[in-house]
């Protein structure tokens, strides 16, 4: 613990542009104080005067408001369980990335100024003052740490550092240390609707041109609309799955999907981002971001929305929706239109998964499937941090391999609830640190080596818009034989549709048509 933390070129993320934070502390209802031009690196970090009572009030509140992180802060007896859990501490072999280690950073000043053990005993209880070299502390190893909450699984008492961890990066926000890779799609999301910053035209041109590559590929154009008013469902999904690949290949997978079961949706153009990288900064971010959705339904007069391929989208709707925005009174508890299910687990939220949609779909036999089309794949299943860990989501994306494709698991410590990371979410997946993501990635790419070894496992599949871009990266690092793709692409390779001009796609959605 007292050892100083050295920041150098690679080790740490790019902090946050200043107009990225100037535009959303003007921002109603979030706070996001202290913008300037700073470098980890430098010794004077531009801290307000009054840093350390910033800090030390914000925690306060904190403590006040959220009996878990009170609970957290009591109740860990240091036992280790959890140490050899995270992928951090794997790859990095740093001690302070052990999750119980990263939570003293944060628990040693809470003894500090909290606990009457800490005030007499001081060092001798574990406490520690909050100094500038423990502020660095936090900002190193906060942003080590992707809130997976694998180490939940295992801790005795259930303490979810992942809660700890959003804890410390709320608390540094109070000062104005934050990272551009999750401030900036913050930005981006609340100004425009969706992470890149897209206009809504921008965003209609790349959904229309994923239309015309269907069109293309199936002889078959998919109706779509935008906006539109009085359509049964909205249909949300990560922006990521209309500009980049592997996620293209997805949302062209929707747009087969819905085409061929008359699905009676329409996407918006304005809530054009499922996903919310509020959960990275702060619980108003969070709020904020997540409100807009919701909004846009009631807008538009839809029963209910229907969610794609994303993994913090679905841990925010699903853990923190409901106290914060919802419930959601004026939609209607989601039916499916094609079979008639009542999804009761959505009943409050009104929204639905798109692999719980499409499971429902397959077990009432409306989805004309022909398997072989997936012949070139040999998959297996990465178990997507949040929607596995956080929402039980986890038999439902198995069932619809098992229709679909030719798959295998992965070894069982490293799949289902015990599922490991990509190494990168939570908003670090960013170029300036890819050795970090490398190390941290390990124990995921190790389980897809076994599996491609042993099984000649060529693709794995994930339920998550994030996973899609950081595991793509890993794999090209560690696996380069193994690609990457979301679960709807290979269950679109695979549906038959009325009327299609289909030739033999050799590659499904990925071949190349002129």
């Amino acid at each position: 613990m007292d050892i100083p933390v050295h920041f150098k070129p690679g080790n740490y993320a790019y902090v946050a542009k200043k107009d990225k934070v100037e535009y959303l502390n003007s921002q109603s209802g979030l706070s996001f104080p202290n913008a300037r031009e700073w470098s980890p690196e430098d010794d004077d970090w531009k801290l307000p005067e009054d840093w350390k009572d910033i800090i030390l009030k914000g925690l306060k509140e904190r403590l006040d408001k959220f009996r878990s992180l009170k609970i957290f802060m009591d109740c860990c007896v240091r036992c280790g369980a959890c140490a050899d859990k995270c992928h951090f501490f794997l790859g990095t072999g740093d001690p302070k990335n052990m999750p119980v280690l990263r939570a003293e950073l944060l628990r040693s000043v809470y003894r500090n100024d909290f606990t009457l053990g800490g005030k007499i005993l001081g060092k001798m209880a574990g406490a520690r003052e909050m100094t500038v070299g423990v502020l660095k502390e936090w900002f190193m190893y906060s942003y080590q740490c992707t809130e997976c909450r694998r180490c939940s699984v295992f801790c005795p008492y259930g303490i979810d550092t992942a809660e700890v961890t959003m804890m410390l990066r709320e608390l540094l926000h109070l000062v104005g240390i934050g990272i551009n890779w999750i401030l900036e799609p913050v930005s981006n999301s609340n100004r425009t609707g969706n992470h890149m910053g897209l206009q809504p035209h921008t965003f209609k041109d790349n959904v229309e041109f994923l239309v015309d590559d269907v069109e293309n590929l199936t002889g078959i154009k998919p109706n779509i609309s935008f906006n539109r008013k009085g359509a049964e469902v909205l249909f949300i999904t990560p922006s990521a799955d209309v500009f980049a690949e592997p996620g293209l290949y997805t949302a062209m997978g929707y747009l087969i999907l819905f085409e061929a079961i008359g699905l009676d949706y329409t996407w918006s153009t304005y809530a054009s981002e499922g996903g919310n990288f509020g959960l990275f900064t702060s619980n108003e971010a969070m709020k904020k971001l997540n409100a807009k959705m919701y909004a846009e339904a009631e807008r538009l007069g839809v029963k209910y929305i229907l969610g794609g391929e994303c993994g913090h989208m679905w841990r925010v709707i699903h853990q923190y929706m409901d106290t914060m925005n919802g419930p959601a009174d004026f939609l209607e508890k989601p039916v499916s239109p094609i079979t008639g299910t009542v999804f009761e687990n959505a009943a409050s939220t009104k929204m639905v998964h798109i692999s719980e949609f499409t499971a429902d779909l397959i077990k009432h036999g409306k989805l004309k499937l022909d398997k072989s089309r997936n012949s070139h794949v040999k998959a297996t299943f990465h178990d997507s941090c949040n929607p596995a860990r956080a929402m039980g989501l986890i038999d439902e994306p198995r069932y619809i391999l098992d229709h679909v494709v030719d798959w295998v698991e992965m070894p069982e410590n490293t799949i289902r609830e015990q599922t490991f990371c990509c190494g990168s979410g939570t908003g670090l997946n960013t170029d300036e640190i890819m050795e970090l993501r490398m190390r941290s990635g390990l124990p995921r790419a190790n389980a897809v080596k076994y599996v491609h070894e042993k099984h000649g496992v060529n693709m794995l599949s994930c339920v998550c818009a994030i996973d899609r871009a950081t595991l793509t990266t890993l794999n090209n690092f560690w696996t380069p034989e193994v690609g990457v793709c979301g679960v709807t692409e290979l269950v679109a390779n695979a549906i038959v549709q009325e009327g299609e001009t289909r030739g033999e796609l050799e590659e499904g959605l990925r071949t190349m048509v002129f």
